[in-house]
């Protein structure tokens, strides 16, 4: 193992698809005499798997290296000298609807909640998460860190002390190495107006532009925010200069074209965070693989980078999924290579069967899992954490013209005492729990199937790990080799399954 881990599931006893008991003569399924071995709970490999049925949700089982030559025609062998991205990690958006249910639970089961959430050795090990900076459509309220007019009025809000500070720290405690991304939904209101050609004040929390007059101001905004948090205890990793901004119509939003944000980012934000000594890493975009079909936003974040005042206060580029295919990534990656990418939101509902784990668990592996790290991510973060049950039936709290659809990655029931995992704590967890920070992504060749998806990983510690989606409707059995050792492994019809191994 790479890390010590707890038995997350109870042992299950192993049906006939995994051992013969054709020899044994004894009078089967008698308490004293089962039928079967019992699943072993040590060996060479530890595997995590997860059914599109909810037979198995990452129940965690175990391998032995084969003893004898691999003569396997069916073999993904690893290939370590070629290497990809290095990662950041793999998470979920903490917001404030997220914290306010988390503190609605009952200390100990939150507790036991964000252990098993975040323990990078006693858990699934989730790594990296974003927060909004400001409100965002699942807020408690819509507010920035500084509405009185004047960047001198500067100040963390209510949800940040009474709320999302404490969930971080109570992360941070289990996991000191996590990894923050700050992103606001909108700038004050007394920086924003109507348009860049009237200039009009436009004292509204939706839609709306940032006045070119205040780029150093908003950039100053960033700093304090950056430097309260972390007097707060709570270090911020990566920001975005706005979320979605091609998008005018949420409920908290700033539209910000490219060349806006160019010149936000030269003018503004980068010479800030310079000045501060800050060494915060800057993700340009942060929206939709299409560009909101928008022709002249076409390429966002490649048109800024051709700016070289501009380019040198950033480090790369950041996707949603809401709109168009990720092979935008890859495009993206091969224009300019030296330019990292990630992955910052995706998330599910009443329009993609959001609870269906049988529809959602191996389409997320395929399109946000390992879709997005084959293409050059180095983090996954979905959106929402955790959604809680109002008395509609629908999930929260979420601000009026947000998202009255959406699921968390995990809901909670009304009374804050029954969680139901979706797919994209599955989706995350697979990645999280083997993938560690640092890790590198690495080559493979060899064995392919329809419906099989997969991607290997060489740790920081030197070992292994390979995710794995199955969508099709049968069982694929294969033979992983990294050169050294071979096991034979079965990747369940409709499955995500994770390998792990020194």
């Amino acid at each position: 193992m790479n890390r010590k881990h707890v038995i997350l599931a109870t042992i299950l006893t192993v049906g006939a698809m995994l051992m013969s008991c054709g020899d044994d003569k004894s009078t089967p399924d008698t308490p004293d005499t089962p039928s079967t071995p019992p699943e072993p709970t040590t060996g060479d490999v530890r595997v995590l798997t997860t059914t599109a049925n909810r037979s198995k949700e990452l129940d965690q089982s175990w391998i032995d290296f084969s003893k004898s030559d691999n003569m396997s025609p069916s073999t993904i062998r690893l290939v370590p000298s070629e290497e990809f991205q290095t990662m950041d990690g793999f998470g979920a958006a903490i917001t404030g609807s997220t914290c306010y249910n988390l503190m609605r639970m009952k200390p100990e089961d939150r507790k036991e909640f964000l252990s098993t959430t975040f323990s990078p050795d006693n858990g699934y090990g989730f790594s990296y998460v974003r927060i909004s900076i400001g409100c965002s459509d699942f807020s408690l309220s819509e507010f920035t860190c500084c509405d009185k007019e004047g960047i001198e009025n500067f100040a963390l809000t209510s949800e940040d002390t009474g709320y999302v500070i404490p969930i971080l720290k109570e992360i941070l405690d289990i996991n000191p190495d996590l990894k923050i991304m700050g992103t606001p939904w909108t700038a004050p209101r007394w920086m924003k107006v109507n348009n860049l050609t009237d200039l009009k004040p436009y004292n509204g929390w939706t839609s709306g532009q940032l006045n070119p007059k205040y780029y150093a101001d908003y950039g100053e905004y960033f700093v304090k925010w950056i430097q309260a948090m972390e007097a707060a205890g709570v270090p911020i990793y990566s920001v975005t200069p706005q979320n979605e901004p091609l998008n005018r119509g949420n409920s908290a939003s700033m539209y910000m074209g490219w060349e806006e944000e160019r010149d936000f980012i030269k003018n503004g934000l980068g010479p800030a965070l310079k000045k501060a000594g800050l060494d915060t890493k800057v993700y340009a975009f942060d929206h939709n693989y299409n560009y909101d079909n928008m022709a002249d936003q076409h390429g966002y974040p490649t048109n800024i980078y051709k700016d070289e005042e501009a380019k040198q206060y950033l480090d790369g580029a950041a996707y949603h999924n809401y709109g168009g295919d990720k092979e935008e990534l890859t495009v993206v990656h091969n224009a300019t290579p030296g330019m990292d990418l990630v992955f910052t939101e995706t998330s599910i509902g009443t329009w993609n069967d959001g609870h269906n784990l049988d529809k959602r668990l191996t389409d997320d592996m395929e399109q946000v899992a390992l879709g997005t790290v084959n293409r050059w991510c180095k983090g996954v973060i979905v959106w929402n954490l955790m959604l809680g049950e109002d008395s509609d039936g629908k999930y929260g709290p979420y601000r009026p013209g947000g998202c009255s659809t959406c699921y968390g990655a995990v809901d909670i029931n009304r009374n804050y005492t029954k969680m139901t995992k979706n797919s994209h704590y599955y989706i995350i967890a697979h990645l999280s729990s083997v993938v560690q920070p640092d890790a590198v992504r690495i080559g493979t060749k060899g064995f392919t199937a329809n419906g099989l998806t997969y991607t290997a990983f060489k740790n920081p510690d030197g070992s292994y790990a390979v995710v794995a989606s199955n969508s099709s409707s049968s069982d694929i059995k294969a033979t992983i080799d990294d050169g050294s050792h071979h096991f034979p492994v079965t990747v369940p019809a409709r499955s995500a399954v994770s390998f792990s191994w020194k």
